[in-house]
């Protein structure tokens, strides 16, 4: 991927411009870093402008792979003589690095420049055909106009909708916007609407166009004049442009736009097309939901195009296949099992449908399909990704290979977007935009890509934020074949024995299936550095520890995320010094000082022998770890990684203060972390002096110790952190621990607060109304009281979200609308003393739930008697979900032996525990 390549090298080599890097100070050094920068911004802003302006595909991806080629090659050299440099272990080993880094520069620099020069001279065919490839998905194409046929099995409902738009009572031309991806029936849909003969009846004048990517404004007015007039083509545009316009001045017109890809081109079509009051209509359909939202008119949202149920893709499928006949039944199954995999894609399974159609409908050849299905699908949906391909080249270039990165997440799977974003932004894929944080322009791109049916989006957290995304697995595929095409992501086949010879030009390799012993060949290979590999990534836990030394053989790495492995990184990750993102067991302390380039740090203390969980069912997950290895005497140093924006290290490994490191650092300055975005902090000693100098702070999660006597100050310390926006407080499970608010604490841009084990007074509580944006507030045993009366002066103004959760003691809550007025969601979990739902809280106009689950009687009978007085006002909006606790007994009461045999085994291990740590007190006082 050429333009992400580029922006790898470009950040290495800002990196090497600032300041205060200590790797190359010499001035010709730095001449010869600027110019080889503004070579690579050159490059850049030629794809940018080439992807806008050329119509030959073909042509653009031989220069992105002539880019791409000579751009990998040259960030392999500076990246290893860099690390030479880095790892150099005295001054004359420096120097000769140094001069080894300048020798390596200068021929970078000269290939680039050479590069640049090659393919500003390339000249594009502008005005001819697209390529063989995207010819399949225009609109001529005999392939679309097969697959889309004018079926509606299972868009009935959507079909009802668009007619009853079609024929609404306004008066003003309005605009119908259908959106949604590639193949789901998007054209389908608008052509059975055009051909209704209600519709027929109901406009005067009837025009069709297909836009699709390569807008020709001719051929347009063409098409429309020639549906209305008959006019031929020797007219010229502007001649065509005015008989259109008189064609339908005065009548009621009905016109289609398939497959628009902007709003420019909305602009300059929307002129041509009279108001004039009577009704008339614009159908239109688009991939992309930016152009929907810019045409739509406010009384008509734009329709998305759902996906298909099972059932309505076996009927799509069988219709297809058999006509009128009927499926015969020994194929049902099997046959069902196959449809199930297009998983609600209209197109693809018409294309599914298509192939079988030339098979003979026996269960014999049915079988070897079922059995060989993956690579059956792959081949049915080469037909689909011929349109679907016309989605990812239509992508700008900053978009490309985070689209094509997606693919290395596993099939089927919820995707967690905080996660993705910041892998996103350690392979730089994410450039900076308007000084916004980097964070908010991946989920601009993430968004973008979603608005052009390219993604999906999965759930939202309770701020409306995506907590997760999807990608259908046709895209997927497509994401793959690219991805590998362009050596974006390699994704490991368990088919394929692995050996570094079979990876070794692969730039990035994820890793989805557990290897055995037989299936991985570790050599040595020939040069001093083994691999070009950037990325691992293992999404599994069986990983042979013999073979684990391939990590350490990567030398060239910016990804590590290994978090799945049981396995002692401690000795690998000092010597991977490009690493940006680090996700790994530790065993051992270790000297993070020459990985200067640190994004994203993860790591959770390697404890040597995991026991099974026993195997009871309906009982929550329970892993029971025991470290039997030394303990751990040294904190994790943090604070040369100044480019840090994510950090979370688990209790026993934690932060090491700052004050220490400041007195052993060059200058005697304090040292902040002004980049990072999201910290846990987990038992940290040094809590309240981290805080201090972590000013722009998004997200905190602290877990505090109870014997730790700063709970105070930590309170104190967050009024420092204006930026912040999440808060989660837990403290350790302890009967009496008691944390209290004071009115001092200010926390201007808070949004959400989760309080675990806190144990707070009701009266404290009451203070948290002061904080001015908070939208959500859940309690985890946070609360402690029998009373909690909220005065007319207490007031949550965009409070969104309460939940309460044992709220221990918690008998009386007197509160009115006017404490909650944004109030949309009450959760209520295990609040068996509480004696009623303040009845004004169903008064509240935003209220949307109310949830109960294991709570009194009486709790649910309030919540009901809130509900019917409601719906007597004629509000039948509120909606409330009941889990009764007496249900719930009975199920407990089942358990209740096997849960005991659990506790027995627990306490059993925590005395195992407990002797084996007055043991090593011991050992620790005798060395």
């Amino acid at each position: 991927m050429a333009y992400a390549a580029l922006s790898s090298l470009m950040y290495t080599l800002e990196q090497l411009s600032k300041p205060n890097e200590y790797l190359v100070c010499r001035c010709c050094t730095q001449q010869h870093v600027q110019s080889l920068y503004r070579n690579l911004s050159v490059l850049q802003v030629f794809l940018d402008d080439t992807t806008k302006e050329a119509k030959d595909i073909e042509t653009l991806k031989f220069i992105e792979k002539r880019i791409r080629d000579v751009i990998y090659k040259a960030e392999d050299k500076v990246d290893s003589s860099l690390r030479s440099i880095i790892l150099a272990d005295c001054t004359e080993s420096r120097e000769g690095a140094c001069k080894f880094f300048e020798e390596e520069l200068l021929k970078v620099e000269k290939d680039v420049d050479s590069l640049r020069q090659e393919v500003m001279q390339i000249e594009f065919n502008k005005h001819g055909r697209r390529s063989a490839e995207l010819a399949a998905a225009t609109p001529s194409s005999p392939e679309k106009s097969t697959i889309e046929e004018n079926t509606i099995v299972g868009m009935e409902d959507e079909f009802n909708t668009i007619l009853d738009r079609l024929t609404a009572q306004t008066h003003e031309l309005t605009v119908i916007p259908i959106f949604g991806m590639g193949g789901i029936g998007k054209t389908t849909l608008a052509k059975k609407v055009y051909d209704d003969s209600s519709i027929c009846s109901r406009f005067n004048k009837h025009a069709w166009v297909t836009i699709s990517e390569e807008y020709n404004e001719r051929q347009m007015l063409l098409e429309v004049a020639s549906s209305i007039t008959g006019t031929n083509q020797e007219m010229s545009d502007d001649q065509l442009m005015e008989i259109v316009r008189r064609g339908l001045k005065g009548w009621r017109f009905l016109i289609v736009i398939d497959d628009i890809w902007s709003t420019e081109v909305w602009d300059q079509m929307q002129r041509i097309f009279p108001n004039d009051d009577n009704k008339s209509r614009i159908l239109l359909t688009t991939r992309l939901k930016y152009v929907a939202d810019y045409v739509n008119c406010p009384d008509f949202p734009p329709h998305c195009k759902s996906f298909l149920t099972l059932d309505d893709s076996w009927n799509l499928f069988t219709g297809k296949l058999f006509r009128k006949d009927v499926c015969p039944p020994l194929l049902v199954e099997i046959g069902k099992h196959i449809v199930q995999q297009c998983q609600g894609l209209p197109l693809s399974v018409i294309v599914v449908a298509g192939l079988l159609g030339k098979m003979d409908p026996t269960y014999d050849d049915w079988k070897k399909v079922e059995e060989n299905l993956n690579s059956f699908f792959g081949t049915v949906s080469e037909r689909c990704q011929s349109i679907l391909t016309l989605s990812y080249n239509y992508l700008p270039q900053y978009l490309k290979a985070c689209f094509l990165y997606v693919g290395g997440f596993p099939e089927d799977r919820e995707i967690n977007v905080s996660k993705l974003i910041r892998l996103w932004i350690a392979e730089e894929f994410v450039r900076g935009r308007s000084n916004k944080r980097l964070e908010v322009v991946a989920e601009e791109y993430l968004e973008e890509l979603i608005d052009r049916s390219l993604m999906l989006a999965g759930k939202n957290g309770d701020n409306g934020m995506m907590r997760t995304c999807k990608i259908h697995d046709l895209l997927r595929q497509l994401c793959l074949r690219e991805a590998h095409t362009e050596n974006v992501v390699h994704v490991m086949n368990a088919n394929v024995p692995i050996s570094l010879e079979a990876i070794d030009d692969q730039r990035r390799l994820i890793v989805q299936f557990d290897l055995e012993e037989k299936e991985f060949y570790p050599t040595r290979h020939s040069s001093g550095i083994t691999s070009i590999t950037r990325t691992f990534i293992s999404r599994r836990s069986y990983f042979p520890k013999r073979n684990l030394s391939i990590v350490s053989q990567l030398k060239l790495l910016k990804v590590l995320d290994v978090l799945s492995i049981d396995y002692d990184f401690s000795c690998v990750i000092p010597q991977l010094v490009h690493l940006r993102y680090v996700a790994a067991k530790i065993e051992e302390t270790l000297s993070l000082a020459k990985l200067r380039n640190l994004q994203t740090i993860i790591f959770e203390s390697f404890l040597g022998t995991k026991l099974k969980r026993p195997k009871l069912r309906n009982l929550p997950t329970i892993i029971f770890q025991c470290f039997l290895g030394k303990k751990l005497k040294r904190p994790i140093d943090i604070w040369t990684t100044t480019e840090i924006r994510h950090v979370d290290i688990r209790s026993p490994l934690y932060i090491s203060n700052p004050l220490e490191a400041e007195n052993t650092s060059i200058g005697e300055h304090p040292l902040f972390l002004n980049n990072l975005q999201t910290l846990t902090l987990h038992l940290s000693p040094f809590a309240v002096e981290i805080i201090r100098r972590t000013p722009n702070l998004k997200e905190l999660r602290i877990l505090h110790k109870a014997e730790h006597s700063d709970g105070l100050a930590i309170l104190d310390s967050l009024s420092l952190l204006e930026k912040l926006e999440k808060l989660h407080l837990q403290a350790q499970q302890t009967v009496n621990q008691i944390m209290i608010f004071s009115g001092d604490i200010f926390l201007p841009n808070l949004k959400e607060l989760t309080l675990s084990f806190t144990f707070i007074p009701w009266e404290a509580i009451n203070l948290l109304s002061n904080l001015p944006n908070l939208e959500v507030l859940e309690g985890y045993s946070a609360f402690d009281g029998t009373d909690w009366r909220l005065n007319e002066d207490v007031v949550f103004r965009k409070l969104k979200r309460l939940l309460l959760h044992r709220c221990r003691d918690l008998q009386k809550w007197e509160a009115g609308s006017d404490n909650f007025p944004m109030l949309e969601k009450l959760m209520m979990f295990r609040l068996e003393k509480l004696e009623e739902i303040p009845e004004s809280i169903g008064d509240i106009m935003t209220l949307k739930l109310i949830k109960i689950e294991y709570c009194s009687s009486a709790v649910e009978n309030s919540a009901k008697k809130i509900q019917q007085e409601q719906q007597s006002l004629g509000n039948y909006e509120l909606l409330i979900k009941i889990t009764s606790l007496l249900a719930h007994v009975w199920q407990q009461q089942l358990q209740d032996q096997q849960v005991q045999q659990v506790l027995q085994k627990i306490h059993e291990m925590e005395l195992a525990t407990i002797a084996a740590e007055s043991v090593l007190r011991q050992w620790d006082k005798w060395s």
